[in-house]
């Protein structure tokens, strides 16, 4: 499973369109997706470990991937990327 957390603002397009595109995906690449509103506590902790400067901040597997609009071909192009098994 790859874990995904979306960090939202109030009343943001880009952040009901990123939770769109995740949710579509996530059967396909075995997402668990979450979100999170950015004043929560687990929102203002990854504001404050990653400065994203648009929102919505999507982490993947506890690193961030993209903020602001979500970036669908670099999206694939990372889940499709061969997985390392450690």
């Amino acid at each position: 499973m790859v874990d995904v957390l979306v960090v939202t603002a109030p009343a943001c397009h880009l952040c009901e369109d990123a939770l769109e595109v995740l949710e579509e995906l996530a059967p396909e690449y075995g997402l668990t997706v979450r979100e999170t509103p950015i004043g929560s506590v687990e929102g203002k902790a990854v504001f404050e470990r990653f400065h994203p400067p648009l929102s919505p901040s999507v982490i993947i597997d506890g690193e961030l991937f993209s903020s602001g609009r979500l970036p669908r071909k670099k999206l694939r192009k990372y889940l499709d990327r061969p997985k390392t098994v450690v």
